[in-house]
């Protein structure tokens, strides 16, 4: 069985920072081979892409660009979304998502509030 956790979210004042982190497990699941997205999902709005990581390299989307970075530490089997200079539009649910071999999982997410 298959688990993303998410966690490092909570309220944070504009111009801050947060990382947030996508734990996985499960017997002979590694983030190196698969495909690891964030999303996120503001009130009342569509859940929205936000980075994406694989072997292939990494995508930040325009929204986050220059002040999102996706990383990886595949002796932790986690995934990290390092967020900077936060706005209040940036707050959100987000998520992670792991594709890969005709599956996906989907961690339960974790709350990001950017206020003051």
């Amino acid at each position: 069985q298959v688990q993303l956790v998410e966690s490092g979210g909570g309220l944070v004042q504009p111009g801050g920072s947060l990382r947030l982190s996508c734990a996985a497990s499960g017997t002979g699941f590694f983030i190196s081979t698969n495909t690891m997205t964030w999303y996120r999902q503001a009130p009342g709005k569509e859940r929205e892409f936000v980075a994406i990581i694989n072997s292939g390299g990494a995508i930040i989307a325009d929204s986050v660009k220059g002040r999102f970075t996706i990383s990886r530490d595949n002796a932790k089997n986690t995934v990290y979304l390092q967020m900077n200079s936060l706005k209040p539009e940036d707050t959100a649910v987000y998520y992670c998502r792991a594709t890969g071999f005709g599956m996906e999982y989907w961690g339960k997410g974790t709350l990001v509030t950017v206020s003051s």
